[in-house]
């Protein structure tokens, strides 16, 4: 019995310490994405498009694990901030299709550093860092099953 109630004690909970991880993690961001006057959100669609140049709507909310209901205003005010544009697709007119714009493209290049000061952040050598990225992405795709 005893180890039961254990088991509910907060501090053993995985949830929670992904939950915490993932707000403390997203409060260092916050520093470095102001210069880009971008939310944390928004940069995960900008590092999608810096890599892909063009995305379906679609695409997008499965590479970031988001619903439409939330992707979909976040798109639309990155579209009026200027970073992106959103277009029908010219083969399937239900696809919306993302680019960046030249004002999102620019951005790139003041975003480079920012892998580098999270990597500083994290007091990881390179192989702790790799070797707990790879284990989160495993525990991801295990979850998303």
């Amino acid at each position: 019995m005893e180890n039961e109630i254990d088991m509910l004690k907060l501090e053993n909970q995985l949830c929670f310490l992904l939950y915490a991880s993932s707000r403390e993690m997203t409060k260092k961001y916050k520093p470095l994405l102001e210069d880009l006057d971008v939310t944390y959100p928004q940069y995960l669609v900008l590092l999608l498009l810096w890599e892909h140049e063009v995305l379906s709507v679609k695409s997008i909310g499965e590479e970031l694990y988001l619903d439409s209901g939330t992707l979909t205003p976040m798109l639309k005010r990155m579209e009026q901030n200027g970073l992106i544009k959103r277009e029908r697709s010219q083969e399937d007119e239900r696809s919306v299709m993302v680019s960046l714009t030249e004002q999102g493209k620019s951005l790139k290049e003041k975003a480079a550093c920012i892998p580098a000061e999270i990597f500083k952040l994290s007091n990881k050598d390179t192989q702790e860092f790799s070797q707990l990225k790879s284990s989160l992405a495993h525990l991801l795709q295990q979850l998303a099953k």
